[in-house]
Formats: C-alpha cells, structure tokens, sequence
C-alpha cells in the first residue's frame, strides 16, 4: 500500500520539526521512533519524549491509502537528509515494514505498531491563552534562557520561570551564581490573572529552535501542569515542573551606589582574549575599576597573565572584584545593545547589568574570590 509519494523536502521539513525531542538512547524504544498518521491527502508527525510532545503535519496529494505506523526518528531524517534535493519520494507500509523509495534507491525500515505509541494525555481544563508574535517571544527567551541550571539538584532551576501578570508576561532564570530578568507588554487592554509556569530546559531550548523570528503569531495555552503552544504548522505541549521557583525580585539590588556604562563590543572582546589565560576550572577574572579605565586580569596555573585595558568615563568608587568570566560572556553575547550598565556598591555585592533606557532586561551576578 503507498502510503505517500511526493517530494523529499515536504517529508523532511516537518520530520526534523518534530525529531529534535527525540531521545537516541531510551529505554522504551518506541519512543526513538516517530508516529506517522496518514488521512486523506494529510500526513501528522507526531514525537514525544513523554515530557514533551510535538506535532505537525503536511498536505501530501499523492497516496491511495490511510494508515499509521512508528518508525526510526533518526533513520528516517538521515535517509531524507543523504538523498538529492528535489527527489521524488514514496513511502510504502507491507508486512510490518515501511519501504521509501528514491530513483535507484531502496530503504526497508523496521516499524512497530501506532497503537503502542504513547501520546501525552492532554489536560482539558480551561486554559489561560495570550497571544505573542513569534519573534518577540523568542527574543523574551534568547534574553534569558543561557542562565539556566545545567544538572542541578535544585531540579526547579533547571528550567525557565515564565510569569503572566496584568499586561506583562515575564521570563526568568537561575543557576544560583546569577540570574537573568526579561519582560516584554502582552498589549493594550490586556490584563490577566497571576500566573507561574516553570518550563523545562528542553522545552525552552526546543522553543528556541522552532519559533521564526517573524511577526507571526504563537498562541500560549497554560492550565497548572501543562503548558502548549500553537504556532506555524506546530503543536507543541510540554508538562511543567512542580516546585517553588526563587524569589527574583529579592535577587535584583534595589539600590546601587556605583554605575559605569560601557561599549557593549569592546567589553565583549577584551573579555574574550583574557578568557584564554583563565584557570580552565574556575573562569575567574578581575575587573580593576579606576576613574576612567577598567582593567581586565586574567591569570592560570601556569603563571601566565593576561590584561586588557578601557578606556572609560568613571570618577565612582574604585573596585576590584572577580567575576566567572563565562557568566559576562552569556550576557554580552546575548544583548543586542551598542552598550551595557554596570551597577555595583561594593566588591562583596552583586553586580546588576542592564541595557541603557531599557527597564525590561536586568542580569544579576554573584562575584567570586579570584
């Protein structure tokens, strides 16, 4: 029976909008696999980690049969992936296995059956919705996401604290050594209840990978242990963890005493080339603030010592105070602006950076002894 016959890209598109969830190694292997659903002229892609679930779809006209079966994710990508572009593909299910087809090229698949596939049981509650373009959004969470736990045991940080509130929607992050602050207006006339999601690291990052930076829409679907979002061709829904997420705004310094601004490239740079001769294992650097120079120091194991030196508009405080050097690079290569605040009181304080005349960005960041 051929299930489909039509063009290798309008396969591999949604195939690899779907597959970036798909764990290699797991120990249910159904779950390595794909779900393909053909009915009528439509063919759904569906793929879950259980965590996670996306799908998709594509108007495919050619194809005499409907049927569903779940096939190799990674095989199935790698296979659309090796052949010519513009190739004529068909896809065809006998006896338990899924042949595709490509001028001289044969490929017999191993499937296992759609029934067995586990689907993610979708909450039926009313939502709360907001709807956001596409761009927007995923700028909200570029301007944040970096500060994410990695593998901490405190599981609530390693993921995302997004926030309704009023006209806001709001986007926070923390490893505990720093934290990066985004908001962005929900638009006029909008005023919602309070609400706290905290997404998973992989769906934030999936997030990432998929949104356009286009002005379309993304519809953002929230009950209290299920969040979804619509957009482009794509269904994506993600359970959220269950825990407590730190007080931010008691993290953000209230006051500061001390304030330079400086040249977002140049600071970025210098920092860049002293990172070299940092210690591999603690990325430590000094910031040496004088009136009218700022002094980047760097040293090893080795002995060996970098130093950049800025020119600055400065008469504060002096200071001299350590900083992991990967914390700063995050921030700086993640900021758009042509210059960046620091904001301080002391050494022993943290350092609040933020983007001139902009309220809605701020990234707090703890010192360290050097």
């Amino acid at each position: 029976m051929i299930l489909v016959k039509t063009q290798r890209d309008l396969l591999l598109a949604p195939l690899q909008s779907v597959s970036g969830i798909v764990e290699k190694r797991h120990t249910l292997p159904i779950l390595s696999n794909v779900l393909l659903e053909k009915k009528g002229d439509r063919l759904t892609f569906l793929a879950t980690d259980i965590e996670i679930q996306i799908t998709t779809s594509a108007e495919l006209a050619d194809g005499d049969g409907d049927g569903a079966m779940t096939v190799g994710a990674k095989k199935l990508q790698d296979i659309l992936r090796s052949l010519p572009d513009g190739s004529e593909v068909t896809l065809n299910l006998e006896d338990k296995r899924l042949q595709l087809k490509a001028g001289r090229s044969r490929f017999n698949l191993q499937t296992l059956p759609a029934e067995d596939f586990p689907r993610m049981a979708i909450v039926e509650t009313e939502p709360q919705r907001i709807e956001v373009s596409q761009k927007q959004f995923r700028h909200l969470l570029a301007q944040t996401q970096f500060a994410m736990a990695l593998q901490d045991v405190r599981y609530y940080l390693n993921g995302l604290l997004l926030l309704v509130d009023g006209g806001e929607l709001r986007s926070v992050a923390t490893d505990g050594h720093r934290l990066a602050y985004a908001c962005m207006p929900l638009g006029e006339n909008v005023s919602l209840p309070k609400q706290e999601l905290i997404l998973p690291r992989k769906t934030v990052l999936e997030l990432n990978r998929l949104l356009a930076d286009s002005e379309d829409p993304v519809y953002i679907e929230m009950t209290s242990n299920q969040i979804r979002f619509r957009f482009a061709n794509i269904v994506l829904v993600s359970k959220l963890i269950d825990g407590k997420f730190p007080d931010y705004e008691r993290v953000i310094p209230a006051s500061l005493k001390n304030l330079v601004t400086l040249n977002r490239t140049a600071l970025l740079q210098s920092l860049n080339r002293a990172a070299i001769l940092t210690n591999e294992k603690f990325r430590g650097v000094r910031l040496i603030l004088t009136s009218g120079s700022l002094k980047i120091v760097a040293a090893n194991a080795e002995h060996e010592e970098a130093q950049e030196e800025i020119e600055i508009e400065y008469s504060g405080d002096a200071v001299d105070v350590g900083f992991n050097v990967g914390y700063l690079l995050d921030v700086l290569n993640n900021a758009s602006s042509e210059s960046i605040e620091w904001g301080f009181n002391d050494a022993n304080s943290s350092a609040l950076l933020t983007l001139p005349g902009n309220d809605s960005f701020k990234y707090v960041v703890m010192p360290m002894r050097i």
